[in-house]
Formats: C-alpha cells, structure tokens, sequence
C-alpha cells in the first residue's frame, strides 16, 4: 500500500515536472515579450487629449535618490520616467512617450509656481506680474477674478520671483469671494493654510476631506475640502469652479532656483485650477483671453520659458477692484464689444 502511494506522488511530481518544462518551452518558442517603441514628441508639444497617463507622489515613497517609475511595469516601452524639476513631487507619467509633465501644463485653466499658466488654448506660459500688486486675470460680464502676487526680487534676473498668493472672485451683484494663503515662517502640512472668506464674512470647513459648507444667501455656492487641510474647491453652479491648494516654496526649490526664502517666510501661495461655464466671446484678462473664440497667442510658445507681457494693462487698484485696463464686467455687449478690438502690445 505505502509502495504504491509512493509511486503515485513520484508520478505526479513528473507530471509537474513535465508540465513545467512544456510551459517553458513554449515561453522560449514564443521568444522574449515584445515592449510597444516609444513614440516621440515634437519638442515643446504635449501628448493627445486622449493620451493614457497615471500620477505619481515620488515625496510618498521616502527614497533619498529621485523616484522613478518603471513604464514597462504598465505595458509600455521599457522605460524609467520621473518628475520634472517644475514638480519634482507630483507629476503625471505618459508612458507612451517616456516622458512626465506637471499637471499645471496638461490641463487648460490652470496656474502653478512662479505662476506657470496653461490657457483655455492648452498653451503653457508664464506671467510673471510684480510682487506685492494685484492684476485681473479673468475679466467677463458677470465674473471678475484678481491675483494677488507675492515674492522676491531678484537683481541678477531684473524682475521679481512671484506667486499667486490670493484671489479676488466678484460676480452677479457684486459679490466678493476671497480664497488665500496664509503667510507662514515655518510650513507645517498639517496645519490648515488655507482662508476663505464669503462677502467679508469668514467660512468655516470641517478640516476633513469632502467636509462641505453652502452658503444659505446665495443658493449654488459652496466650498469643499478636497483634503484634509490645504486643498478646497470653491464652486458656483452654473458659472465656475475654482480648486486652490496651499504649497510653501520648500528648502529644495529655493536652492535649485535661489528664490530668496528666508527663515521669516515660507512663501506659501496658491496652486489653482480653474472651470469656466457660459463665458462671453468678449472675456479677458491673463488668462481669461485664451478662452475666446479664435484666440491665436502672441507669447513664443517655443521658447524655453514662454512669456506673456502687457503687465500694465492687467493691474488692478487692489484684490476686489474691476478698473484694469481689459475690465469687461457689468459691460454691456455693444460696450464689450467695442473694446474687443482695442489692442495692445504684448
């Protein structure tokens, strides 16, 4: 009895055995697996609308060296992607091409950094402004949005490291939303940096993601942490919506780009995301004007760092003011209209 229990294991460790030879050998047969070539880019263009990609943290993973993500663990080209320089801890990975982007230069209506825009058009620029002042950077018949910039000057450069540091949302009858950050010597990411006020008067989240406040004067308002701390969407049903997430200038990024920061100031300004519903064909301002019809840019977009000038014309008296020189709110058309064809040099 025992010999023959013996002799059927010993039959089916050879069955095993020959089983996984034949897979072997048809692994072998079938040669090595064939990765997909990586397609390429003409320089300064972005991938297809359409384009698959996935993010990655690499500030998540704890690894001294910079992260890098393995394309060919998704099915891609057998490549290693990591974060650019602009977002060295949060970047979206194209496997398809090798390469990662910031999300501030994918998606249109955004504002990162030293402030890095991609317009209405999908084309990335930089607005640089002047530190301590204000400019209209979306200006329409019902919505008016102001930024105000903080930052450093900077002799060897002859202009001003800036961020967005605040906004200024009036709409409808003149109401006044403010959206900031809260100036801090020392970063803390877990404290909330983020300040939002609604017509003067304080709003006050739940500091736990998804926790929602509406506002009970004016149906279709709300603000909404997308986190914990530092990260709201503020949204108006039917007319826009606004993310802001709160982010300090840290020791790395001032000793990569020599922004200044000092032991007194973090520099914590705003990352924003903008959402646009029934703008007019006649909207300005910084970012507002690459979302009318038949927009062609004048900045060169080709260049390293694209550029958009004309400061002067988008400054405003302060954060809550629609007298900046392409103000269209409360125009009427025939008034919009008219000044649709003012020009001014870029």
């Amino acid at each position: 009895m025992m010999m023959g229990r013996r002799a059927g294991m010993a039959v089916a460790v050879a069955v095993a055995l020959l089983l996984a030879l034949s897979s072997c050998g048809e692994a072998s047969a079938r040669g090595p697996i064939r990765r997909p070539r990586k397609k390429t880019l003409p320089p300064g263009q972005k991938p297809p609308p359409n384009s698959k990609f996935f993010p990655i943290t690499p500030g998540r993973f704890g690894h001294k060296r910079n992260y890098e993500a393995s394309c060919a663990d998704e099915n891609g080209p057998s490549c290693y992607v990591g974060c650019p320089s602009d977002c060295p801890n949060s970047c979206l990975v194209f496997c398809d091409y090798c390469l990662a982007f910031c999300p501030c230069d994918i998606f249109p209506g955004t504002s990162c950094g030293d402030p890095r825009f991609t317009g209405g058009d999908g084309n990335t620029f930089y607005f640089h402004g002047k530190k301590d002042q204000d400019f209209c950077i979306v200006s329409d018949a019902d919505l008016h949005i102001n930024a105000h910039f903080i930052g450093n000057h900077n002799p060897a450069l002859n202009r001003d490291f800036t961020w967005v540091q605040a906004l200024g949302v009036t709409f409808g009858d003149n109401h006044r939303l403010y959206v900031g950050a809260r100036r801090a010597a020392e970063w803390d990411e877990d404290e909330d940096h983020i300040q939002v006020t609604f017509d003067g008067e304080p709003v006050d989240v739940d500091a736990v993601r998804n926790a929602r406040w509406a506002s009970r004067a004016l149906p279709g308002l709300s603000v909404r942490r997308t986190k914990d701390v530092n990260a709201v969407a503020v949204e108006l049903d039917g007319v826009f919506s606004i993310s802001a997430g709160a982010v300090p200038i840290t020791e790395k990024d001032d000793r990569i780009h020599k922004y200044g920061k000092t032991d007194r100031d973090s520099l914590v300004h705003l990352d924003l995301g903008f959402q646009f519903h029934n703008l007019t064909d006649h909207i300005d301002g910084v970012l507002g004007q690459t979302y009318r019809p038949g927009y062609v840019t004048k900045v060169n977009i080709s260049a390293k760092m694209p550029i958009m000038g004309g400061a002067p014309k988008y400054l405003s008296e302060g954060l809550f003011s629609t007298d900046c020189a392409v103000s269209r709110f409360h125009c009427s058309d025939s008034i919009a209209a008219a000044g649709a064809v003012t020009t001014y040099a870029s």
